[in-house]
């Protein structure tokens, strides 16, 4: 009888660490590109034309992008004369009081970026475009700026730059 059980909860346990070892991962990164046709892409600086400039932001959004791109795609990323095109420029970093406490004060602020973004696709310029991303995020008030910045906005750049990369090679 306890031969019996014993063997039932080693199957079991056996059971679970096979069901546990087999898992079925897809990755999508969604891109729907022509390598034979499509062999790079240049991605430009992106200039802070915005009122109030991070200083940092304007690397850091390139360099997002551009790694973006390297990370999920096999195109050749260069700065200019790819067969595929993207430049722009930083058009808006705003701060907004947000939910106006019992005191007549921000309780949170919003953070807002937004983007103007061309597209150029030399391959199939039917598919060439321009149009404005954003982001957003909201922090407390309590907070200063300086403190919560680079978070925020590395969280922004990378929320934009999928943006970018859904609307110009995943097609979604």
């Amino acid at each position: 009888m306890i031969s019996k059980m014993k063997k039932k909860i080693s199957l079991v346990i056996l059971l679970g660490m096979m069901l546990n070892g087999c898992v079925i991962s897809y990755k999508f990164n969604g891109a729907s590109i022509d390598y034979t046709k499509t062999k790079s892409i240049a991605i430009a600086d992106f200039p802070n034309v915005a009122a109030l400039v991070y200083a940092p932001l304007s690397s850091e959004l390139s360099d997002g992008i551009r790694d973006l791109f390297q990370r999920q795609t096999r195109l050749e990323v260069t700065r200019r004369g790819g067969d595929l095109e993207l430049e722009g420029e930083i058009i808006d970093y705003q701060l907004t009081p947000m939910a106006v406490s019992a005191d007549s004060y921000a309780a949170e602020t919003k953070l807002t970026i937004k983007v103007r973004v061309r597209f150029t696709n030399n391959v199939n310029p039917e598919e060439s475009f321009e149009k404005t991303y954003s982001a957003y995020q909201i922090f407390d008030a309590s907070q200063m700026l300086n403190d919560v910045q680079e978070e925020l906005c590395n969280t922004m750049i990378q929320e934009i730059a999928e943006q970018i990369y859904n609307d110009t090679v995943a097609k979604w």
